[in-house]
């Protein structure tokens, strides 16, 4: 008997978007700006600021949500540039702000997902994405990458003062989609962030390991493990949805 899902969670980055080609290829456009100014290694500051902004992320915590992302981006560069022998705050803040917009011109979505969206939409299924994010950027992005009315509800982390990956979080999720956990799915590219929660939740789980990360050990396995966007339209195809099966 196929499993019923009757509502379906996304997280964005790096599962919709290749969020990883967006920020790194922000990070060199700047980095090369300011090498080519002060004479330094634009790599070793790509580098350095890359450390700093996964750093952030993976610490990333309920009490860090009240901090503006601008000011910590600011800080990302300050402390970049002092690793590679420069110690000029009105530089940070210059670079910050190119960082940013640079980093819009390399948003693109994954190719098939918005064909994936809207399939599982046509299908009946309710849609929430969920994002470890910031509002004063995120909310940017989603206008950016044009699929906010894709979903029936965003979940960003700042708005709903929760951080993947709470089990609250995923469980809040899908009571604002009016559906149980035991008929929801999440879908996501980090196993601690997206997979941990939603499985303690009572999600069903679908790991898109685009980074080829091995699962932590003793920790409980996602339903299916993927590695592309592709495969996961196929999961969902042997799987049960309110108006029938979705053609992958």
């Amino acid at each position: 008997m196929k499993r019923c899902i009757e509502a379906v969670l996304f997280d964005l980055d790096d599962t919709l978007h290749d969020d990883t080609l967006a920020y790194q290829s922000a990070a060199e456009e700047v980095a090369r700006e300011v090498a080519a100014e002060h004479n330094i290694d634009a790599l070793a500051l790509k580098a350095a600021y890359v450390a700093q902004a996964e750093g952030f992320w993976t610490r990333l915590d309920a009490a860090a949500l009240k901090t503006k992302l601008g000011l910590v981006r600011r800080e990302m560069w300050v402390a970049a540039l002092h690793s590679v022998g420069i110690d000029d705050e009105p530089l940070a803040e210059r670079s910050a702000h190119k960082y940013n917009r640079y980093r819009a011109k390399y948003l693109k979505m994954f190719p098939g997902a918005v064909d994936l969206l809207r399939k599982l939409r046509a299908a009946g299924a309710k849609l929430g994405l969920v994002t470890n994010g910031f509002a004063e950027t995120h909310r940017e992005k989603i206008a950016l990458l044009q699929i906010g009315d894709l979903f029936d509800a965003v979940f960003i982390a700042d708005e709903v003062g929760m951080v993947k990956p709470d089990p609250l979080l995923f469980a809040h999720a899908c009571a604002k989609l009016e559906k149980a956990p035991s008929v929801s799915a999440m879908v996501g590219d980090r196993y601690e962030r997206d997979m941990r929660g939603a499985i303690e939740a009572g999600l069903y789980t679908i790991w898109m390991n685009v980074h080829g990360a091995h699962l932590p050990p003793g920790a409980p396995p996602p339903d299916i493990t993927v590695e592309t966007l592709a495969e996961v339209g196929r999961a969902f195809a042997r799987l049960e949805l309110p108006q029938g099966t979705l053609i992958a």
